[in-house]
């Protein structure tokens, strides 16, 4: 039966209580990724987008409703704890951010029950992708695939954050428009008022950014949404994402140098890795000479 969460805060995400929370009360939500019962004593995986947290239930502690409640845990059910962060009992585990301490629970809620899920949600996961897809939800609670769409965001957020340090305006380019042929096929939307008309979505936003340099917009960017209709390659897909940019009263290596001072900024954030500058050119001609292709691997 689930309950509510009404008069509950959450304090933390999971990884975010660390050594420094000891002797102190915490709220923490997420997932149950594990449930291990040994007998007067429950220890939960409470999982959530940051990572694992382990939860210890003894009922001298949170009480006989609260841990009868914690009895009935199993993989996926959504809860609410309110514990006591203190040094783990047993041996730490290294390959946790969280593998130092544990929250002693004092309460707990059940926000929502689970069935028991149509494949593990777990890193690296074997599972067909038909199935995956099926059960999406489910698929996007795993751990690598979070961490890719977090990564994502924070590309995002820098690339942004860097643009506009290089005096770019963001500009939204409208995305229902007139075809404006370029080297794939459109996607088309029919239209409502004009019955037998038809927009095409952007393959690009070539021609509007055009426009805004002869606008006086003299640096513009965009993460702009694009689409072709082609078939799925393994670098190209029907729809994606690119940062879209356009300069005025600049030459190449204007162009070349702000670009390659964004991958080093984005490298150096996110990866930990420093990138020197400039990058490595080639020549059209020396890539067909030396590996018979434009883009070289």
């Amino acid at each position: 039966m689930a309950e509510s969460m009404a008069g509950l805060k959450r304090t933390h995400r999971c990884t975010e209580v660390s050594e420094s929370n000891i002797g102190q009360e915490v709220v923490v939500m997420g997932w149950v990724q594990k449930s291990r019962n040994k007998g007067g004593i429950i220890f939960v995986d409470l999982r959530d987008r940051s990572g694992l947290l382990q939860i210890i239930f003894e009922e001298s502690d949170c009480g006989a409703e609260s841990f009868a409640k914690a009895e009935k845990l199993r993989s996926e059910f959504v809860i609410a704890v309110t514990g006591m962060v203190e040094i783990r009992s047993g041996a730490a585990n290294t390959s946790l951010k969280t593998g130092t301490i544990e929250v002693r629970a004092k309460n707990l809620r059940i926000l929502a029950e689970s069935d028991t899920p149509p494949f593990p949600v777990e890193e690296n996961s074997k599972t067909k992708e038909e199935l995956r897809l099926k059960y999406r939800f489910l698929d996007l609670r795993r751990p690598d695939i979070q961490r890719h769409i977090m990564t994502r965001s924070q590309v995002a957020i820098l690339t942004r954050q860097f643009l506009a340090e290089e005096g770019f305006l963001e500009i939204e380019t409208p995305t229902l428009i007139k075809s404006t042929p370029e080297g794939a096929r459109d996607y088309l939307v029919p239209s409502r008022v004009h019955p037998g008309s038809f927009y095409a979505l952007p393959q690009s936003p070539q021609i509007f950014k055009q426009l805004l340099m002869c606008s006086g917009y003299d640096r513009y960017f965009q993460l702009a949404r694009c689409y072709r209709d082609e078939d799925l390659r393994a670098d190209r897909q029907p729809e994606f994402t690119q940062i879209d940019m356009e300069l005025s009263f600049v030459d190449v290596e204007d162009v070349l140098d702000v670009n390659e001072r964004l991958l080093k900024r984005l490298f150096k954030e996110i990866c930990n890795v420093d990138v020197e500058l400039p990058l490595q050119r080639m020549t059209w001609k020396e890539a067909m000479e030396r590996f018979g292709s434009d883009k070289p691997d």
